[in-house]
C-alpha cells in the first residue's frame, strides 16, 4: 500500500472513531437534559431517524445542526467535544 492509501485509511479509521465518541456524547448530554430522541429532534426540526445517526456514528452531521442541539439542550458548544484528548 502507498502512503497515501495508507493515510487515507488511518483517516477514515480516525474520523469514524471521533463520530462514535462524538454520538456518545451527544446521547450522554441528550439523556442528562432529560430528552428522548424524539423529542430533540422536533425541537430542532430534524427527523428523529437522523438523531439516532449522529448518536450511534453513522453520519457527519453539519456544524449547523450541532448548534441547533446546543441550544435545544442549554450546553455549551464545547460541552460536545469533552471526549477529545491529546
Amino acid at each position: 500500500m502507498d502512503r497515501l492509501h495508507e493515510f487515507y485509511a488511518v483517516s477514515q479509521l480516525e474520523n469514524k472513531e471521533f463520530l462514535l465518541l462524538f454520538g456518545k456524547n451527544l446521547r450522554r448530554l441528550r439523556k442528562s437534559k432529560g430528552f428522548t430522541q424524539e423529542e430533540l429532534a422536533f425541537s430542532i426540526g430534524i427527523e428523529i431517524s437522523q438523531i439516532s445517526r449522529i448518536e450511534r456514528g453513522i453520519i457527519n452531521t453539519s456544524i449547523g445542526t450541532v448548534y441547533q442541539i446546543s441550544n435545544a439542550l442549554k450546553i455549551n458548544l464545547e460541552e460536545f467535544f469533552n471526549f477529545v484528548t491529546n
